[in-house]
């Protein structure tokens, strides 16, 4: 077991078969171990960047980054919410397994009259899970927690009971903007809040824009530890709200809106903007270093794309069905997008991966022990050579809650092209063939008994299997009333 003394989440790949101690002045550049940089877009939906297919964002460093390395059109987070996906990428273990399987705090208590209540859910990472960052500290890595955490107890910000699940405690060397919040005040220094976003993060002239701040940290780590293997994670607070941007790249984005477009908010254009910005500074910033050529950068999401009102939306998930909170694949697929230095090349992956995927590949390319880590599968493979190896297997989601953006608690599995969805209240099923039907448009739950009989009971073991909560019911529950959502509206499926 590795020390307490390091531990969290974002990651530095590094080739087998290279050693990993820190860098010496005899140490050759090609004896010397791959970094990782990995990258998380919070709210990012599936189509939302160029290369993924949107009508009016435009991504053209996060395009070049999928041609030079591996783009996975099937990618899905663990979860259709953040602090799941994030426990799971920190120790490649599926959600219901760390029984973390909400965002901190969540919110199912504001739900009326519901059938039933939500499990006793761990609501922080716990200390006695071994994260990606312990691993590589553990093997001579520096360690930077550059962002959004999300995985401390709900409570008062800075409190001693808060602050000892910081990235510091599980892992990271450095740790900048990480704390309980999940969302900034605001994206504009001092970013509405200074409690929310401001741990550990340098003073930046008034009206700085936050990813433009994490990224000049994220530059100064790379130059100041470009002689030692290191792994910094950078989580964004972009995309999600509030939607902010600067004000260029609105003006920039606007005139390109069509009303008949499928992507019509330009603000939020100019939030996704910035993180391609990022993205290219990042890179400039590794060549800078003279470390690009050993440098594996991974890109993806933590949920789907949050849908919001009003005339133009927050952006569209089209053509999945729902967005993030939801049961759909509009809830939980995500882009994805992994480079390596020397690996395969404009490579397109269609087999369905997860997050908890990444996590394995980390400590597979390290040589780290994976023999605690159940989940996910090693996707060294088709970084290296542009096919995966492995065959295909289930996927599996589990969420005993219920989220204002749509979803009751209900457990998943995707097998093949199907995928079915079990709801916890009522035991009523749906079946979806995605390669026919990918919008999930068509029910085949009563037309194919058969499979759903058997996709039912791959679920189910699988939830013994990982000790899945269920929701108990709520012994308070009136039978004659609806389910409604805190303003009063009714819960209805579809």
């Amino acid at each position: 077991m590795i020390p307490r003394m390091i531990g969290l989440f974002s990651v530095i790949f590094v080739l087998a078969g290279y050693g990993v101690v820190h860098a010496t002045n005899e140490q050759r550049p090609e004896d010397r171990p791959l970094n990782v940089v990995l990258l998380l877009v919070d709210d990012w939906g599936w189509t939302d960047g160029g290369v993924f297919g949107s009508d009016l964002y435009e991504t053209p460093a996060i395009d070049r980054l999928a041609a030079d390395g591996v783009r996975f059109t099937q990618a899905y987070a663990a979860c259709t919410v953040c602090s799941p996906t994030r426990a799971a990428l920190m120790t490649g273990k599926n959600p219901a397994r760390l029984r973390v399987t909400d965002w901190i705090a969540g919110h199912s208590t504001r739900f009326q009259n519901r059938r039933l209540l939500e499990p006793n859910w761990t609501k922080y990472l716990a200390h006695e899970e071994v994260t990606v960052a312990e691993r590589l500290r553990a093997m001579g890595y520096r360690t930077a927690s550059v962002g959004k955490w999300h995985l401390t107890p709900d409570g008062e910000p800075g409190s001693p009971r808060n602050r000892a699940y910081y990235p510091e405690h599980h892992g990271f060397d450095v740790n900048v903007a990480g704390n309980r919040w999940g969302m900034p005040g605001g994206f504009f220094a001092p970013y509405g809040n200074d409690r929310r976003v401001m741990v550990n993060m340098p003073d930046v002239p008034e009206g700085t824009y936050l990813t433009d701040a994490l990224t000049n940290e994220t530059v100064r780590l790379i130059d100041a530890w470009r002689a030692d293997p290191f792994f910094i994670y950078l989580p964004y607070f972009a995309v999600h709200t509030p939607i902010q941007a600067r004000e260029d790249l609105i003006a920039k984005f606007t005139p390109k809106v069509r009303p008949d477009g499928t992507h019509r908010n330009p603000v939020y254009a100019g939030m996704v903007a910035a993180v391609d910005e990022s993205v290219a500074r990042i890179r400039a910033a590794l060549e800078s270093a003279g470390v690009a050529d050993r440098t594996l950068i991974i890109l993806t999401g933590d949920n789907g794309g949050l849908l919001g009102g009003g005339e133009t939306g927050i952006t569209s998930n089209v053509p999945l069905r729902d967005g993030k909170g939801s049961v759909y694949e509009g809830g939980v697929r995500v882009p994805a997008v992994a480079y390596l230095p020397g690996g395969a090349a404009g490579a397109v992956e269609d087999q369905p991966v997860i997050t908890m995927d990444f996590t394995k590949t980390i400590v597979a390319l390290t040589g780290a022990d994976a023999s605690d880590m159940p989940d996910g599968v090693d996707l060294s493979s088709v970084l290296q050579r542009g096919r995966l190896a492995s065959p295909p297997r289930d996927l599996f989601w589990h969420y005993p809650h219920y989220h204002i953006q749509g979803a009751e608690p209900y457990s998943a599995i995707r097998s093949g092209d199907y995928r079915l969805i079990e709801y916890h209240a009522d035991r009523t099923v749906e079946l979806y063939h995605l390669a026919e039907d990918i919008g999930e448009t068509t029910n085949l739950a009563e037309r194919e008994p058969d499979r759903v009989r058997e996709l039912l009971g791959r679920l189910d073991s699988w939830r013994k299997e990982v000790g899945a909560q269920m929701p108990p019911p709520n012994p308070d529950h009136d039978a004659t009333q609806p389910e409604r959502f805190p303003n009063g509206r009714p819960i209805e499926r579809g």
